[in-house]
């Protein structure tokens, strides 16, 4: 194999490699040989191993932090950010705690759709104050939390905890304590707890099974493919409220907006890094036992398709950088932080010239916690880097506990707001249609077209024509056929370790121009049942035009048992929520967009690169070669692509070959809408 084939050079060359050609045409390799492909290999899942490589410069990591936070961005569903409804937020129900206030607090993070929590606030503190995030996480009843009498003994008596009722409740532990020490805390409920029910427990974290009831075209719920297809998910509803619980923090009058913190432990850990990642406004933030290069989260709330593809939760986390992170990990999925994950963090802010910014607290002789132990090394987190000025160690101390009856913020006054099925169809479509409205928006424009639809249709196809990174070619058969030569053989993508078998049909008497053809059954496309190139395949020929042909992934020779893929794979997690297979590998629509764009690649960087590429494909490849189209920009000079009727809202299963996410509200409109 030569690190260096071109096509002129293959062309004029002595092969010694002479081949057969078939009915559908040459293989690349003899019948019963395979090549390795890592797409072939048991699909990925949140159990993996997800390190953080950090650049070897700023400038590189900034050009890398700015691709993971589009990512993020764009596959929860906040890219364009939704419109900004009134938050109209009610506080009542104020409760005089002695040296703090507890009120309660509700309001629309979009027309209709409540974000629900407790508001802790100082007593006899002076100007503005700072102001904290708290997400709970998957505490039993969430913000109404009490783990009884039994279990606190126990946790006194192993040193987690100093006091029953901070044990009972760690959740407003860390409220009471934060509000002690002059914060301002916002308590909110994640989705399906406590007081926010529109969305129910039972759908919004323990999914199982899809409801056809709910995946329709016009009208569909959660977890559906047109959900999918539109980035709509519960952990990007979740990061959306949290962006308002900023709005509604920042609206505040005794809130500084410039000392922002977030802290959440476990689910609530997610909740911290992810907002942390995405909004500028936070200035520490203190995700506990959560980031680490080990599971990355566990429930259907944690998970998007697309978010970890090529990336994890430490780098997530990372992308805080260089402001203030402090982490805790402990006897669970976090235990090897201090040795995997924590050091490539400091190597980062070291590099940004922050490495006192970063911190880790660890904890291996305690399980899966927030208990005092972490909670005191929050306390000291926050009294440093947002500036408190208390004496340390800053202890915390008893506090009267409160029900969920005292907490929760609905009753005859202030009643709660409707949910269910129809509800959530609803909220679908009003996120669906707002995003729509703003993209057509951005489409009028060629700044829009540049800013908002480009970037974001690379990261639904999954690969810029840049990211594809060099190819290398592989010549296993040449046959002289007269007028042209047959050369088949294998496209090999060294930065990402694809494989793509390929034809190439180079005609003696060449013009300088090369025709890429996908074809629903890969490059026996090219050929008629005798063996003998096409009509339309032989008068390009005869125009001096060269002809590559390619199988896709799951086609031809890259299909290992020979048979059409009809249903792709999925991870052995048995819930039906597609971002467990899909929040950590690309689809096959998607990887066979990419074989195609390393086509492209090939032909266009080869030696002898032709004056022009032309990319032709009809309906049944079209939508391939569409995708395609849209990334690679001016290295396709001349396209002829039908999609016919194929349109991504319209595929009924996640695990249908040609499933997308976000395809629905990126490509339909913008990439297949000729």
């Amino acid at each position: 194999m030569s690190p260096r084939w071109t096509l002129a050079a293959v062309a004029a060359s002595l092969i010694a490699c002479a081949g057969v050609a078939t009915a559908a045409g040459p293989r690349a390799l003899p019948p019963g040989q395979s090549f390795s492909d890592p797409r072939l290999a048991p699909p990925g899942d949140l159990d993996g191993y997800f390190p953080f490589q950090v650049p070897d410069s700023v400038d590189a990591w900034t050009t890398r932090a700015e691709r993971v936070r589009r990512q993020i961005l764009v596959t929860l569903g906040l890219w364009p950010l939704p419109t900004r409804a009134p938050l109209e937020a009610v506080i009542h129900g104020r409760r005089d705690q002695g040296d703090y206030i507890i009120e309660k607090v509700y309001f629309q993070s979009a027309p209709g759709f409540y974000v629900t929590g407790n508001l802790y606030r100082p007593k006899g503190k002076a100007g503005k104050l700072p102001g904290i995030l708290c997400p709970h996480g998957h505490w039993a009843n969430g913000r109404f939390m009490d783990q009884g009498e039994e279990t606190v003994r126990r946790e006194i008596a192993a040193g987690a905890e100093r006091f029953e009722n901070g044990g009972r409740s760690v959740l407003q532990a860390r409220c009471v304590t934060l509000a002690r020490m002059g914060c301002v805390v916002f308590h909110y409920d994640m989705l399906g707890y406590a007081d926010s029910e529109q969305l129910s427990m039972a759908l919004v974290h323990q999914f199982a099974k899809q409801r056809p009831e709910m995946n329709d075209a016009t009208s569909w719920g959660l977890f559906s493919p047109q959900a999918e297809s539109h980035f709509q998910s519960i952990m990007g509803l979740q990061a959306w409220n949290s962006i308002r619980a900023l709005d509604f923090l920042e609206s505040l009058p005794d809130v500084d907006t410039q000392r922002l913190g977030v802290t959440g432990a476990s689910g609530g850990g997610t909740q911290t890094f992810i907002l942390g990642a995405i909004d500028p406004r936070p200035a520490a933030v203190f995700p506990a036992v959560m980031v680490s290069t080990a599971m990355q989260g566990g429930c259907t709330c944690e998970n998007a398709s697309g978010l970890r593809v090529g990336t994890g939760n430490v780098e997530i986390a990372a992308l805080f950088a260089p402001k203030p992170m402090g982490l805790t990990s402990a006897n669970d999925w976090t235990l090897e932080m201090p040795t995997k994950g924590f050091p490539e963090l400091q190597r980062l802010y070291e590099m940004l010239g922050a490495k006192e910014r970063v911190s880790l607290k660890h904890l291996p002789h305690f399980g899966h916690n927030y208990n005092y132990v972490s909670r005191s090394a929050m306390y000291a987190f926050f009294n440093r880097h947002l500036k408190l000025g208390l004496k340390e160690p800053v202890l915390e101390q008893d506090y009267p506990r409160l029900n969920g009856e005292e907490l929760t913020v609905w009753d005859a006054s202030h009643p709660k707001p409707a949910g269910g099925d129809d509800f959530e169809r609803q909220l679908l479509r009003l996120w669906a249609g707002d995003a729509a409205a703003q993209l057509d928006k951005a489409n009028e424009t060629e700044e829009g077209r540049r800013k908002v639809l480009q970037p974001a249709i690379e990261i639904v196809v999954g690969r810029s024509l840049a990211e594809v990174g060099r190819v290398t070619w592989e010549l296993t058969v040449k046959n002289d056929r007269d007028s042209f030569l047959e050369m088949a053989g294998l496209l090999r993508n060294a930065a990402h370790g694809e494989v793509v078998p390929a034809v190439f049909l180079h005609p003696k008497m060449s013009k300088g121009v090369s025709v890429i053809m996908p074809t629903p059954t890969g490059k026996s496309g090219l050929y008629n049942a005798d063996g003998q190139p096409t009509d339309k395949v032989r008068r390009w020929l005869d125009e001096g035009v060269t002809v590559v042909g390619v199988d896709l992934l799951f086609q031809g020779e890259s299909l290992p048992d020979g048979q059409p893929l009809t249903r792709t794979r999925k991870v052995k997690n048995p819930r039906e929520s597609a971002a467990y297979t899909f929040g950590y590998n690309t689809t096959v629509c998607q990887q066979r967009i990419h074989d195609l764009l390393t086509a492209i690649a090939f032909v266009r960087n080869h030696d002898n690169a032709p004056a022009k590429i032309r990319l032709v494909a009809e309906p049944g490849a079209g939508h391939w070669a569409a995708c395609a189209r849209a990334v690679a920009g001016n290295a396709v000079t001349e396209s002829e692509i039908g999609v016919g009727d194929f349109r991504f809202i319209r595929v009924k299963d996640v695990h249908d070959p040609d499933f997308i996410p976000g395809g629905a509200k990126f490509l339909d409109p913008f990439v297949l809408r000729n």
